[in-house]
């Protein structure tokens, strides 16, 4: 049985993170824009600290149209007032390794993204990863953990609305950032034994483990899918699913950053 705070680590400072990016796939693709949000609980009754820094990268490479359209951000505007993707990278991570501790724990929404992203940027741009200056809380792998059966989308905007927490500017960094850290607090509220009160380096273990069972319980659907392409005659359609839950797979055994197999 894990042993419990007194005081949830919610009620001490946090930090998070957010990035937009050129695409979807953490290890190939690439920094459009970053922020890094650090809260830090004022005198009783009175509001919290919020710190938010805020970077516009040149990523060096074209934004697909349909990336502009979800964060703003074009290849035009990056290039002329973006700064060098390498600066961009080496800042945000300097940034987390002044703040980042075994108690202040790092809040990011789907946070293997991210921090993926983050370390194959730096070792794109630097030769060398990210460190993880201490623990993760990833609201997205704790709301998949706690609530596995809720019907419908588990988007950042989604998860919001479901737990009435407010969301201002989303899909800007600054934006989803201070999302993440306002679910983060209202996850250790609503579940104060399975999060709240659930030591900082204990809750991040856990939910290397729920990743672990989560993509397991993906991969196993989509075999079964594979399975019912492949007796309607789809044997493409059923290989390129089977391909897929052995990439999902893959990926469960690495929280928070994902597998390098597949970088360049």
């Amino acid at each position: 049985m894990t042993e419990l705070l007194s005081v949830s680590w919610a009620d001490g400072r946090i930090l998070a993170l957010d990035l937009e990016t050129t695409d979807v796939d953490p290890r190939r693709d690439r920094v459009v824009t970053a922020a890094v949000v650090i809260v830090t609980p004022g005198s009783p009754g009175a509001r919290p600290e919020v710190v938010t820094r805020t970077w516009l990268a040149d990523p060096g490479v074209e934004i697909p149209a349909e990336a502009t359209a979800i964060h703003g951000i074009s290849t035009e505007q990056a290039r002329r007032e973006g700064r060098p993707a390498a600066e961009v990278v080496g800042e945000v991570a300097g940034v987390l390794a002044e703040v980042w501790t075994p108690t202040t724990p790092l809040c990011a929404f789907n946070a293997a993204f991210d921090l993926t992203m983050l370390d194959a940027e730096l070792r794109r741009h630097h030769g060398q990863g990210l460190e993880l200056g201490g623990p993760v809380v990833d609201p997205w792998c704790i709301d998949r953990h706690v609530d596995p059966h809720r019907a419908g989308k588990r988007t950042l905007t989604a998860v919001c609305e479901h737990y009435r927490v407010r969301l201002e500017g989303a899909h800007t960094s600054a934006g989803d950032a201070i999302a993440a850290a306002r679910l983060a607090w209202r996850l250790a509220r609503v579940y104060p034994d399975a999060v709240g009160l659930v030591a900082p380096q204990v809750l991040h273990d856990h939910q290397a483990d729920w990743f672990r069972v989560g993509e397991i319980a993906y991969a196993d659907k989509l075999e079964g899918y594979a399975a019912a392409r492949s007796s309607n005659g789809d044997t493409a359609g059923a290989d390129r699913l089977r391909a897929r839950a052995a990439d999902v797979r893959d990926r469960g055994r690495s929280w928070p950053l994902l597998p390098r197999d597949a970088e360049r």
